[in-house]
């Protein structure tokens, strides 16, 4: 029998200047070191070591088995974010532009396939699937239908080619998506930001979150029916557990269970006390009391997330400054002064201290925002030469009107997560 390696540890004061260190490991006699024991938990971990009750909360999703297959969890179904492989030719902020690129596209690959024009081939977003498609003879043609509206970035949404050939990694999303349907979207395992996740209702990219995991409320056959994604075994244990609630006798029960968890995974306690275990695991959800107020929290932060475009506006103060003729694109937070200049033009001021607090990994949801409408010199060579027409002005007053209500949206879920903090 093979016997476990043992762990010892031990460090410097890290305050000793360079220079003694290394002294110190030229003196010193590896047998006189005196090492620290480490012993690792049951699942192997030697860092970061937790001592709690994780192990016994409900795990939000069995990924030991394959998708669909997984009772003794509260989801059935779960799926990475799209991985295209090729973000700057299936996405674009403008429809017109994107069906253009995705015609050109289409146009190259098949004068490849047809051995037409096998030298221009570079000038497309080639990788190992697409040669693969190729040897198989595929044939490709521009589809319409396939754009479709994706939330590519926090409240950043944009125009999406969708199709199975040129999207990489589609996962399980011909499965899940549904102009019906929505989604919570967490940060994956193994990342360096803080877990944070976000519900949706379009088809989401990998990097929305994170390499995000994207959980469904509903998942679709062939036929295009929905079925819940939440099991029959999570509903047991909910109705076990919350016998005397009103929500377990109707019909909705299910749904209060989505709801009922994204308001956990956004309880700052949830977050602090498993911080660890969220960086190496998938979520586990435990059991609160008042499983109606959760269930509360969880709509109303579901609908403010959901429905980010209709909220109301933040009243917050426009300045424009007297005009450049050619304004130079900033698009930076000023968080001391509470100001965002948009370019030479014009700034927003007034913006509060809780939407700040707002955040979504490294970055509030305004950055997320601010972030995604700069203008940013395409990688792909035929993109910059060809396709290149975003330009921040003919997007200005859109992404003003979409601040003013995120800025509404992170004021808003902050109240409800403070509301959270009173009862831990």
């Amino acid at each position: 029998m093979t016997k476990k390696a043992e762990i010892y540890y031990f460090t410097l004061t890290d305050e000793l200047p360079r220079e003694d260190k290394l002294t110190w490991f030229k003196n010193t006699r590896f047998t006189n070191i005196e090492f620290d024991k480490i012993n690792p938990d049951d699942k192997g971990n030697w860092l970061n070591l937790t001592d709690n009750d994780f192990d016994s909360l409900l795990p939000l999703v069995d990924k030991d088995v394959k998708a669909g297959k997984g009772e003794q969890a509260v989801f059935k179904m779960f799926s990475r974010g799209v991985a295209t492989q090729r973000d700057e030719w299936v996405y674009d902020f403008d429809k017109k532009n994107l069906e253009n690129k995705m015609r050109f596209f289409v146009t190259v690959y098949q004068a490849t396939l047809k051995n037409l024009d096998f030298k221009n081939k570079h000038l497309i977003k080639f990788d190992r699937e697409l040669d693969k498609y190729l040897q198989r003879n595929i044939e490709k043609f521009f589809e319409e239908s396939h754009i479709i509206e994706s939330i590519y970035r926090p409240f950043t949404k944009m125009a999406f080619y969708f199709d199975k050939h040129f999207n990489g990694m589609t996962y399980q999303w011909f499965d899940i998506y549904n102009a019906e349907n929505y989604y919570i979207a967490f940060n994956a395992i193994g990342g360096s930001k803080e877990f944070h996740c976000l519900a949706a209702n379009n088809i989401i990219d990998l990097h929305f979150t994170g390499d995000s995991q994207c959980l469904p409320l509903y998942v679709y056959d062939k036929d295009g029916n929905p079925h819940d994604n939440i099991t029959d075994w999570a509903l047991t244990q909910f109705q076990a557990r919350y016998s005397e609630s009103k929500l377990m006798s109707l019909d909705s029960t299910k749904e209060a269970i989505f709801h009922y968890v994204y308001a956990v995974l956004h309880n700052p306690a949830y977050r602090e006390k498993y911080q660890q275990n969220l960086k190496r695991e998938f979520p586990r959800i435990p059991f609160y009391d008042d499983f109606e107020q959760w269930v509360e929290w969880g709509r109303a932060l579901i609908d403010l997330h959901l429905n980010y475009e209709t909220v109301e506006k933040y009243p917050l103060k426009r300045l424009n400054t007297p005009p450049v003729a050619k304004p130079k694109t900033k698009l930076k937070a000023d968080k001391i002064n509470s100001v965002i200049q948009l370019d030479d033009n014009t700034s927003l001021s007034g913006i509060p201290l809780q939407a700040w607090q707002y955040k979504l990994g490294n970055r509030s949801a305004l950055e997320w925002v601010l972030d995604q409408y700069k203008e940013k010199k395409p990688k792909d060579p035929t993109i910059a030469e060809k396709f290149n027409n975003y330009r921040f002005a003919d997007y200005k007053e859109q992404v003003i009107e979409l601040l003013m209500r995120v800025c509404t949206v992170s004021v808003e879920t902050m109240k409800i997560i403070e509301a959270m903090k009173k009862i831990g």
